[in-house]
This record gives C-alpha cells, sequence and structure tokens, in this order.
C-alpha cells in the first residue's frame, strides 16, 4: 500500500468531498451529523518515510459512501486514512507468466550441465535419484514461492513484514546475489553472441588452423594423427580468438577490457533493458520469443543429431544404468544440487513473477507444469548433446568420455567443433548460438526482475514511479561492474564469481527463506493461504515437505556445497590464496544481511521488553493482508 503525504489544507480538501458525499445519504429532517476525519490538525497523519517497512495493516479502509462501512452514532468519529491506489499490474495472458516461469527455469545449465551430470552419475540410473529430489526437495520450494508471491503480492523485500519481519535481510541478501549474476551470466550471453557474429561467414572460423590466432600444436580433430597433446580449431578459437586469455596471467594480472566483447556484453544489456523497463507488459511479450525459441532450436539440433553416425552410441551412453552408482551418496548429492538450481528456489525471481498473477489463479497447477517442462527439457537436452558426443566420438574413433567436457567448454568447444564437420555447418552454427542467447536472456530477465520488483514494491515512490529511469541506472551500474569480466583473463573471473556470488549463498539463504515461511509463519497458516486463492487446502504430503523433507533438504546440500567448494572452482586454473579470501568476503557480504538486519530489527527498530521485542520482529502481523489496496480487482 501507498499512502500519500498530504498538508493541512488537502487533508481538509479530502474531509469537505467525504462530508459531501455523506450529506447524499442523510435526509432533511436528520439531525445525526458525522464528524468528518482529520477535522482538525491533530488528527492529520505525519508524514511517512519512503519504505513501507512500519506498514502493518494493508486493509483498504471503509469508506463512508460503501454500504459494509460501521454506521457512525453522534459524535462518534472516523480516522480516514488517505490512501492512493496503485493497481498492481497483471500479465496480459496467462500463457505468458508460464512462458517466463519456464524461461528462468530452463537455462544454460540446462544444456551444458545435466547431460554431464547424468552420464558421470550412472546414466538413466541418475533419473531415480533425479525424480526423487524433485518430488520431496526442489518442486515443493519451487510451489512454496509461486504461492507465496500470488498471495501476497510483492517483491522479495517487502513480503517479509507479512511473514517475519525480522527476515527482510533474506530479501537483501537476495538482491545482492541477483547483482552478482547479472555481473558474469551477462557475459556468458555476450560469448554466445561473440560466437554469433562469427557465423555469419562462408566458413565458420574454428574450422581449420590456418588462422592468426592458432598455435604450431593446433589440428583438426578430423586428422588421423590427432592425439592428446594436440589442441583442436574451437578449443583455440575460444580460449586465443574469444577471450584471448593468453595475454593474462589469471586473476593476478587480467589484462585490459577486450573491446570486441565490452560490445557484445553491451548488447546484451540493451536487450534487457528494453525487454524489463516496462515491467510485465514488456517482458511479457519478450518471453514469447525467447521462452519458445529454444524448444524449436532444440527439436531441429535433436532430428539433425539422430541422423549422424554414431549418435546411437552417445544416445545409449547417454540412457545405459550404472545401478552401483546409486549407492554413491555423491549422486544423490549431485541430484538435489541439479534440482535446485535447476528450478531456481530463493533467487527472488518466482516471487516476483507470480507477484503479477491474478489472486485466484491456480499456482498448484502451473508449479507442477513448469517444473515437469524444465525436467523433461533438461532430459531432450541430453539427447541432442549426446547424439553429437557419438558423432564426434565416431569422427575422432574414440570414446565418448574422451569427447565430453563439462560447463561452457561443451557448448562454446566440444558443440561448435562438431558444427565445423557437418555440411551446412554455417547454419546450424546461427541457430545453435540463437538458442544459447534465448536460453540466457530469459534467466537473466528472471533475475533482475526480482531485485526491480522487490526494490519498486519496498520504494513506491522513489523507485516504482521511475521505474524505466531505475532500470536504466541499475543495469548502467551492473554493466561497469561487469567489465573486469570482459578482460583478457576475464573467464577466470566468471568461474569465481559463479562459486563465490550465488553459489553457495544462494543455498543458505534459501535455507533462511523456507524456516522463516515453514517454522516461524508456520505451515498451518501458510496453508491457509493457499485454501484462500484455489479453495482446497494443501494436502499431508505437502505439508510434510514443507515442514521436514525441504528445510533438511536445504540443508544437506549446503553443507556438501561448502564442503567441496574447491571442486566447484574446477581444476584448470589453481586460484591464488588471496582470491580465495576475497571469495569468501563476496560470499559473506549477501550471508550477512540476514544476521544484521535480524539486530537491526530487534535493538533499534522494536519496541518494549524482550519478549514484545521478539514478537514484533518474528512474529507476522495477525492483521496482514493478502494484497496491497487496489490489487483485488485483478482478482477475476
Amino acid at each position: 500500500m501507498e499512502r500519500s503525504k498530504k498538508n493541512n489544507s488537502s487533508s481538509c480538501e479530502f474531509a469537505n468531498n467525504l462530508a459531501t458525499n455523506a450529506s447524499t445519504t442523510t435526509t432533511a429532517t436528520n439531525n445525526t451529523t458525522t464528524t468528518t476525519p482529520w477535522s482538525n490538525n491533530k488528527e492529520s497523519p505525519p508524514n511517512e518515510d519512503d519504505s513501507n517497512e512500519d506498514d502493518t495493516d494493508n486493509a483498504t479502509p471503509a469508506k463512508v459512501t460503501d454500504p459494509l462501512a460501521p454506521k457512525l452514532t453522534n459524535n462518534e468519529r472516523v480516522l480516514v486514512v488517505s490512501v492512493t491506489e496503485r493497481r498492481r499490474e497483471t500479465w496480459g495472458q496467462k500463457a505468458e507468466f508460464l512462458l517466463a516461469v519456464i524461461g528462468f527455469a530452463v537455462d544454460l545449465g540446462n544444456v551444458w550441465r545435466f547431460p554431464y551430470i547424468c552420464y558421470q552419475n550412472g546414466g538413466g540410473a541418475f533419473l531415480i535419484p533425479y525424480c526423487i529430489m524433485l518430488i520431496f526437495g526442489g518442486l515443493p520450494l519451487f510451489y512454496m514461492e509461486l504461492a507465496l508471491g500470488q498471495f501476497h503480492r510483492c517483491g522479495c523485500l517487502s513480503i517479509w513484514k507479512r511473514i517475519c519481519p525480522a527476515l527482510k535481510g533474506v530479501g537483501y541478501a537476495i538482491c545482492l546475489i541477483d547483482i552478482y549474476m547479472g555481473m558474469y551470466y551477462n557475459t556468458i550471453i555476450g560469448w554466445a553472441v561473440y560466437y554469433l557474429f562469427a557465423s555469419f561467414t562462408s566458413k565458420l572460423p574454428w574450422t581449420s588452423c590456418d588462422n592468426p590466432w592458432n598455435t604450431e600444436a593446433c589440428m583438426p580433430v578430423t586428422n588421423a594423427n590427432f592425439n592428446a597433446n594436440q589442441t583442436t580449431p574451437a578449443k583455440e578459437f575460444f580460449e586465443r580468438k574469444v577471450l584471448e586469455q593468453y595475454k593474462s596471467d589469471g586473476l593476478d594480472l587480467m589484462g585490459p577490457v577486450k573491446p570486441t566483447l565490452a560490445l557484445c556484453v553491451f548488447g546484451v544489456f540493451v536487450l534487457v533493458y528494453f525487454s524489463l523497463w516496462k515491467g510485465v507488459r514488456s517482458a511479457g511479450k519478450v518471453v514469447w520469443v525467447t521462452a519458445l525459441a529454444p524448444y524449436v532450436v532444440l527439436i531441429i539440433l535433436l532430428i539433425r543429431g539422430v541422423s549422424l553416425p554414431g549418435a546411437d552410441e552417445g544416445i545409449k551412453y547417454y540412457l545405459t544404468p550404472e545401478w552401483h552408482k546409486l549407492k554413491n551418496s555423491r549422486v544423490w548429492i549431485d541430484a538435489a544440487s541439479q534440482i535446485f538450481f535447476s528450478l531456481g528456489p530463493g533467487f527472488g525471481t518466482l516471487l516476483a513473477l507470480s507477484s503479477y498473477n491474478k489472486f485466484r489463479n491456480n499456482c498448484y497447477r502451473d508449479a507442477l507444469i513448469t517444473s515437469s517442462i524444465n525436467c523433461l527439457t533438461s532430459f531432450l537436452a541430453g539427447f541432442v548433446i549426446f547424439s553429437v558426443l557419438g558423432y564426434m566420438a565416431h569422427v575422432q574413433k574414440t570414446t565418448i568420455d574422451r569427447v565430453g567436457l563439462e560447463g561452457p567448454g561443451l557448448v562454446f568447444i566440444v558443440y561448435p567443433e562438431a558444427i565445423a564437420t557437418m555440411s551446412g555447418s554455417v547454419f546450424w552454427s546461427i541457430i545453435f548460438f540463437l538458442m544459447l542467447i534465448t536460453l540466457g536472456l530469459d534467466s537473466t530477465f528472471g533475475g533482475l526482475e526480482a531485485m526491480i520488483t522487490a526494490l519498486c514494491d519496498e520504494y513506491p515512490r522513489s523507485i516504482g514511479r521511475r521505474r524505466e529511469l531505475f532500470v536504466l541506472l541499475l543495469l548502467a551500474g551492473i554493466y561497469l561492474c561487469a567489465l573486469p569480466t570482459m578482460t583478457y583473463g576475464g573467464v577466470f573471473l566468471v568461474n569465481f564469481l559463479n562459486v563465490y556470488g550465488p553459489g553457495l549463498a544462494i543455498l543458505f539463504v534459501v535455507f533462511v527463506e523456507a524456516a522463516g515461511v515453514f517454522w516461524f509463519y508456520g505451515v498451518d497458516r501458510f496453508s491457509a493461504d493457499v485454501e484462500m486463492m484455489l479453495g482446497k487446502r494443501p494436502g499431508l504430503f505437502w505439508r510434510i515437505c514443507w515442514t521436514y523433507i525441504s528445510p533438511v533438504f536445504l540443508l544437506a546440500i549446503f553443507i556438501f556445497s561448502f564442503l567441496g567448494y574447491e571442486e566447484m572452482l574446477g581444476t584448470e586454473y589453481k586460484y591464488p590464496e588471496w582470491s580465495i579470501k576475497v571469495g569468501w568476503a563476496v560470499t559473506c557480504s549477501s550471508v550477512m544481511c540476514i544476521p544484521m538486519y535480524m539486530i537491526y530489527k530487534f535493538f533499534f527498530a522494536s519496541k518494549g521488553n524482550c519478549r514484545e521485542r521478539y514478537e514484533e520482529s518474528f512474529k507476522a502481523p495477525t492483521n496482514s493482508a493478502s494484497a496491497l489496496p487496489g490489487q483485488q480487482g485483478t482478482n477475476v
């Protein structure tokens, strides 16, 4: 709710208008008089701060002409708070919301991480722990965030005053994590843009070794003399042409910004701005392209992939179950991590996107549909990738495990390498990198929209009314902060930020978020909120998952990720000791928002004795409404 600041003259004018409206409902012989609100200066409300931190009652005050308003007797007066109703936007169509959620959840990780994790952890056997973790861990959290956002209809900052005010630091932590993601994720999309423009030529530049950036060790994979000591044209194109990482000395000496790469990333930020500047009005139109285009391309690439020689061996390698690996606890941890980072709860995006839904929207059905599509997309991407890996193993006359790579190397080295050997390679390269760009754009839309929605809701007057300008300044600031990732040593910083930015912190933040909702706010109260929207209370399965299984699921992932953070950094480059300390400082910068705000809320923003301060800080207001005034009209 946004309360407008009024001076005494405007208060009297508002009072006179109410008095005039009231007089039309009374007869001439009626001697009963109604005292108008704010008839003296003592009853005028004080000016408010821009933040809505202390708003506890969001119910719209009853108007004099409201037939449900309480009848006043003689000499009774009512205090009416002036309200400027700001109707919240909603999605133009239900499909826009579904596409936005699917686009956020289906990202680059579905293409480059899931296939690798699957065949590394038992092939088809991996689908068993994957589905179990989806049902008991990922899906309940996914459903929770969609329901929270739709019921409270605000972002990851303002929502906490309705759930557990002391945990508002979770919202600030999410905003900081989203900034870290924006600093490196858009750079990865910029690499794909670079490849896209490089593909508009008669011959792909990573086809041969006769380019200025190639070394003597370069040799095409189709050469019969190719061995482990050689490098491929695709690998040298990525490392020596796109990144030019040989000109840096890692994080110790990263070198200057590469202009062409900076220009590609700038183009990404421009696309992001014009997709987000108008909120759901602009984003709802863009997702029709960015969310659907990857599926068209995936299907085309799948048809092409399965027609290649050796594709059947790749798919067999992908699906053949290795049941003995299920005894390894690492397989189950990888399944849990893959589900969590694939669905993306805790980044504030699901809260933000669902907050623009109509109040009676069936978010339960949406959670089932979108999460299922996300997982099926990962499975489909495995066929696309492994059919090509089987083809490359056939070409190189080697085994598939010697061909595949995890992460960016898979989509920027191995797959382009395979494309270069196909007929019509230019066409396949263009549509492949278009797919990567659209996959990445959807996810970066979601992450940034989470922060934008949160700040616009929290500061409606200073930010909410100037969304276009705020988004421009925000993206400009993130772009400037991201410039180091566009240097010659930027690839090392990208991996560094991926681990220490959201990688570890988000797991702890989501655990605290789940604890705040399920343990402080209460599963029973949350279930009642869902029942108010859907007309049906969540079943026993969901309540058990929310109370016990989901928090344990998150805590286990966090502990194992914390213990194995060195593996997350990789082995190709040894990060200097000072960078590890800086990395933990980056992680703590977001995590510390939670205890710092708890201390502030308990000791400085609450009143009374310890018990009263605890109640005010950790208990949700009993009179908190489900939506801001002016938003219930969207419940149709």
